[in-house]
């Protein structure tokens, strides 16, 4: 693998992409660092001490988690890429919904252009919604729960100079993934998020050294490399469907014959129903903040039961929504009836099954059976950190497990494919065997 990794920095045009992503990444991580005009750093990280001490320290680890510790920091990229990760998804649901969305994506690279800049303009609507939440909050004390200021000035202009800095990162992190696709190696979104991710992991992986001793320490590590092997299995996992194309005649030419299969990974959806999950179960958690002084009934027995994360109900809850949302994610971005029309429409065929409905029959079978592995994958890779959370009384951003765990993994194996994919071309031996 170090002969792999020499190969690739003697070839000099891919040696300049690589550079040129880590180049990105430092900007990312130094942005990632810089304060906010007005934040007052020295009490926000005593409030942070405090906060992560609490008894709602893993809900402060969950909203931590997509900004790399920037967000309760406060600094010019607080937002991190959560702004285009959410924008995205909403128009990956609405291009179902809305029949001029579908339209723009049937038309191509045009159609995709033209949506790609819809999630553009989406996220900057997002990132000021949510810089505005955030700073009242800061301004308030509600954000970390902390009797000291987290701003120097409470001021109307400092509070809209914080909203657009926020923002303007916003629109800075979304160019720097940009450029990372155009002009590096992998998916530039993907590589931020992987970054954001990796950037907590040692911290996470230490504090389990300094609460536990080097004794569970070690058991941590032995354990997570065997998770580490099993996302990697799975996510590698697939059911490959062939699909035979039969000859056909064009004017004098003969067209088709040729053999093929559709590839239906066992986790077709992705990280994506673990953040719709942790989202939705993140709202009650977040309206019990709002209503720390309340008498009400409901207040605490969402804090009995949704803010730590370590109670049987919560653990039910999420694993449920996880499987949930794996089933209506899947429903959404995978369509039977449409791969079926478009095999028949290219004279495709499975073989022993007929053109048609019977091959959109077959696939909503396949594709519902493997689902359900993927599903109980993800829940149960989702619950390690909470089950840490009892047993070794570790806290919600316990390094291998949940989204953490299937970010590192799912994004590195996808930047070395396409690394080993130009190595490949350039006679290289890889790193993949």
């Amino acid at each position: 693998m170090l002969g792999a990794f020499a190969n690739a920095f003697r070839t000099p045009d891919l040696r300049k992409k690589l550079l040129f992503v880590l180049l990105i990444i430092v900007i990312f991580r130094a942005g990632s660092q810089i304060p906010a005009p007005g934040v007052d750093v020295a009490n926000v990280q005593d409030c942070i001490n405090i906060a992560q001490n609490g008894d709602s320290a893993g809900l402060y680890n969950l909203v931590n988690l997509f900004s790399g510790g920037a967000l309760l920091q406060l600094t010019i990229f607080a937002l991190g890429i959560m702004p285009y990760i959410t924008a995205s998804i909403i128009l990956q649901l609405l291009v179902v919904v809305i029949p001029r969305l579908e339209a723009l994506k049937k038309e191509g690279q045009s159609g995709q252009a033209k949506i790609t800049q819809y999630t553009r303009y989406l996220t900057l609507g997002l990132a000021l919604l949510q810089a505005t939440g955030i700073v009242a909050l800061a301004r308030s004390g509600n954000l970390l729960q902390c009797n000291q200021p987290l701003l120097h000035d409470n001021g109307t202009q400092t509070f809209l100079v914080m909203v657009v800095t926020m923002t303007a990162g916003t629109a800075v992190i979304m160019w720097l993934g940009e450029q990372i696709t155009e002009r590096g190696i992998g998916n530039g979104m993907s590589i931020l998020i992987f970054t954001q991710v990796v950037a907590t992991f040692p911290a996470a992986l230490w504090a389990v050294q300094t609460s536990q001793g080097w004794w569970i320490f070690s058991i941590v590590l032995a354990i997570g490399l065997v998770i580490v092997a099993g996302v990697i299995f799975i996510e590698q996992a697939q059911r490959r469907i062939p699909v035979q194309y039969a000859r056909r005649m064009v004017g004098r030419k003969m067209f088709g014959g040729s053999s093929t299969y559709i590839p239906l990974k066992v986790n077709q959806a992705g990280i994506i129903p673990v953040i719709f999950a942790s989202s939705l179960l993140y709202l009650p958690a977040m309206a019990v903040q709002f209503n720390q002084n309340s008498t009400s009934g409901w207040v605490s027995w969402v804090s009995k039961y949704f803010v730590r994360g370590d109670h049987p109900l919560y653990m039910i809850a999420f694993f449920a929504l996880i499987v949930f949302f794996t089933y209506f994610y899947v429903s959404i971005t995978f369509n039977p009836n449409e791969v079926a029309d478009n095999m028949k429409k290219y004279g495709g065929f499975i073989p022993g099954i007929r053109a048609g409905k019977p091959t959109e029959d077959y696939l909503s079978y396949v594709l519902s059976r493997i689902t359900l592995p993927g599903a109980l994958y993800l829940g149960l890779i989702s619950l390690i950190p909470l089950i840490a959370l009892v047993l070794v009384d570790a806290n919600q951003n316990f390094p291998f497990g949940g989204t953490s765990i299937l970010i590192m993994v799912g994004v590195a194996l996808d930047t070395v494919k396409q690394i080993e994919s130009q190595l490949q071309q350039r006679n290289y031996e890889g790193f993949l065997r």
